[in-house]
C-alpha cells in the first residue's frame, strides 16, 4: 500500500491551496481518511477526517476554512483550504485505515507529507 500526497506549496496569507493523497495497492476497503499537520517544535495534529459512512471531523482551528472529501472510486482523499493563516504553515500528511483483506483487521497507513508554507 502506497500513500502519495500532493498540492502543497508556498501562498499568501488568505490563499488557497487543495491537497490530495492517493492510495494505492492492494486494497479491499478503506475506513478512515485524515489528514494531519505537524509544524516546526509542535507535534503532529488532526486536521480533519472522513470515514466510510461519511463522518467528518475538523480541528476548531480549522472549522469553515477547510473541506475534507473523497473519491471511493479513485481512492482519494481531498482537502481544500481556504483562508489560510500563517499558522496553517505545516508539513501536512495523508493517514487512511484500511483492510487489504475482508478476513483481517484494519491496519494504518501514512503517506510522505507535504509542505504548506503560508507567508507573505
Amino acid at each position: 500500500v502506497q500513500l502519495q500526497a500532493s498540492g502543497g506549496g508556498l501562498v499568501q496569507p488568505g490563499g488557497s491551496l487543495r491537497l490530495s493523497c492517493v492510495v494505492s495497492g492492494s486494497i479491499f476497503a478503506i475506513e478512515y481518511m485524515g489528514w494531519y499537520r505537524q509544524a516546526p517544535g509542535k507535534q503532529r495534529e488532526l486536521v480533519s477526517s472522513i470515514t466510510s459512512g461519511g463522518n467528518i471531523n475538523y480541528a476548531d482551528s480549522v472549522k469553515g476554512r477547510f473541506t475534507i472529501s473523497r473519491d471511493h472510486a479513485k481512492n482519494t482523499v481531498f482537502l481544500q483550504m481556504n483562508g489560510l493563516k500563517p499558522e496553517d504553515t505545516a508539513v501536512y500528511y495523508c493517514n487512511v485505515d484500511l483492510k487489504t483483506d475482508p478476513y483481517l483487521v484494519g491496519q494504518e497507513y501514512w503517506g510522505q507529507g507535504t509542505q504548506v508554507t503560508v507567508s507573505s
